[in-house]
């Protein structure tokens, strides 16, 4: 439940950011940063416009997208399990009036807030290099806030079922890397065969980038409405699951 007592404990997470922010920030931006560089410059100097922008123009906005579920996803996997698991903070905040649905609530809208931040920095990176060409980009900003939140909630529902830091290998690996690699990013889905596609579109990462993408060329369409609404009732959904999860975890 997001009330006054889940702002709270987004509060105390924000508080306790701010003693390390520095390395935070250097730590996530740094992947996407080498990405940017490494493939979009360097093996973007070998291949041809796509979709009538150079390479590098293409993938920006998409990375921008991706470092926002990498933040959202290990603030709400390692940094969670951390909390509840080796530091017991949750189990300190509910002996207050705190319920663990809150605590739950406040650390997925933590880990939303998280990634939005990094997402910002490189919205403005990219800014600054000449990337962002029409008014209609400034859109991307409820689209990068809710992109973290659903990134936040699906780390956490991880989280509900880890039982050690090994198992977020096997999430890492399995499911965040190849929607990395098959949601848009690096290379249009028209491409691709329609059983790629029609299975692409299923990936949470997809929508995103796609809308993102759209509104960096300065596009609107039913498509991107479509997507964002998706966005929104599968965020909801596992809000709701994540929720019940934790609250069964905890609760014994």
């Amino acid at each position: 439940m997001i009330n006054r007592y889940a702002l709270k404990v987004w509060y105390r997470d924000l508080l306790v950011w701010t003693r390390y922010w520095h390395q935070s920030i250097l730590g996530m931006l740094g992947e996407p940063v080498l990405y940017f560089v490494g493939i979009g410059y360097g093996l973007g100097s070998f291949v041809k416009a796509i979709d009538g922008v150079p390479y590098v123009q293409f993938l920006a906005p998409a990375l921008i997208m991706s470092a926002i579920m990498n933040s959202a996803s290990f603030e709400t996997t390692y940094s969670s399990f951390t909390r509840m698991e080796t530091q017991k903070t949750y189990y300190s905040i509910a002996v207050t009036p705190v319920q663990i649905d809150e605590i739950i609530a406040g650390e997925i809208l933590w880990g939303a807030t998280k990634s939005l931040v990094m997402g910002t920095i490189m919205f403005a990176a990219v800014a600054v290099m000449g990337f962002v060409k029409t008014p209609l980009a400034l859109l991307a900003f409820p689209v990068m806030l809710a992109n973290g939140f659903l990134f936040a909630a699906l780390g956490m529902l991880m989280t509900s079922f880890a039982k050690d830091y090994d198992f977020f290998t096997y999430y890492f690996t399995l499911m965040l890397e190849p929607m990395f690699l098959f949601s848009g990013t690096f290379f249009p889905l028209t491409n691709v065969p329609a059983w790629v596609q029609k299975t692409a579109w299923l990936l949470p990462l997809r929508h995103p980038v796609f809308i993102i993408r759209a509104l960096f060329n300065g596009e609107l369409s039913w498509g991107m409405a479509l997507s964002f609404g998706w966005m929104v009732v599968l965020s909801a959904g596992l809000f709701v699951w994540t929720t019940r999860r934790m609250v069964k975890r905890l609760v014994v």
